[in-house]
């Protein structure tokens, strides 16, 4: 784990010690602390982190009301520790941008665990784009007469396959593996209805354990990007009852 690194958000030291500790015994090597919202942010300006774990409980501003402005200078998955245990808590840390919680108090040995699983779940297939990539480069001369082909328009927004690129209004917007992937997903099926389940198997794979929480948080990702108005889509919609779909306009078709 010498590659990764991690950043402990928390006011209490203990707590803090407690985590390096145990990290570093898991081979965990790269790992930054800070004890306030305001210094994380400082934090991700700086230097590209692969996971951080995010107190809610902070002096200033909190773990939740911080979590936002994380969001526009990384990526990099956010395991929330909190000691609200609500559905409404936990729901309001995913929808600003958290990917998983853990309750306090806790053993840390899960907090262990729940890293490595958000780890695992997302830097293999930032791996895989990158090979993509490099196999887009080492072959350019001979796609040059296939550029036209993976290109999905939007009228909005175009996303490029074979590029591994969203254009939002002409301008290149940053997108994980995962949400690329999901929307690319809904690029290639264009008005049509999926189950968050079919969601999750068709761009997870099949033999990953369904999790709603995840492609809710992977939608309002993709929404934040593409939508003019988030809370209010034009594109991706919700169907009540059965699922979500990608609406294309109908003067545009896909290449």
């Amino acid at each position: 784990m010498d590659h990764v690194s991690l950043l402990l958000v928390d006011d209490e030291q203990a707590i803090l010690h407690m985590l390096k500790t145990v990290l570093l015994k898991e081979k965990f090597l790269d790992i930054d602390t800070v004890t306030t919202g305001e210094a994380a942010l400082e934090a991700c300006n700086n230097k590209t982190y692969h996971c951080i774990v995010l107190d809610i409980m902070l002096p200033g501003k909190s773990g939740l009301e911080i979590c936002p402005f994380l969001r526009q200078v990384t990526d990099a998955p956010i395991l929330f520790l909190t000691a609200k245990t609500t559905d409404y808590d936990k729901l309001t840390g995913f929808a600003v941008g958290g990917d998983d919680y853990v309750v306090k108090p806790f053993n840390p040995l899960e907090v262990v665990a729940r890293i490595k699983s958000l780890l695992n779940r997302y830097l293999p297939s930032k791996t895989v784009v990158l090979q993509q990539q490099q196999n887009i480069l080492s072959h350019v001369n001979t796609l040059s007469s296939d550029l036209s082909q993976g290109i999905y328009d939007f009228g909005r927004f175009q996303v490029f396959e074979l590029a591994g690129e969203l254009r939002v209004e002409g301008q290149a917007v940053t997108c994980p593996a995962l949400v690329f992937q999901l929307l690319l997903f809904f690029c290639k099926h264009p008005n049509r209805i999926f189950t968050k389940s079919e969601l999750y198997e068709r761009v997870w794979g099949s033999e990953a354990i369904s999790d709603d929480n995840t492609v809710m948080v992977h939608i309002h990702r993709i929404r934040e990007r593409i939508e003019k108005a988030p809370s209010n889509p034009a594109f991706l919609v919700n169907v009540r009852g059965l699922g979500y779909k990608l609406i294309q306009p109908s003067n545009l078709s896909q290449t």
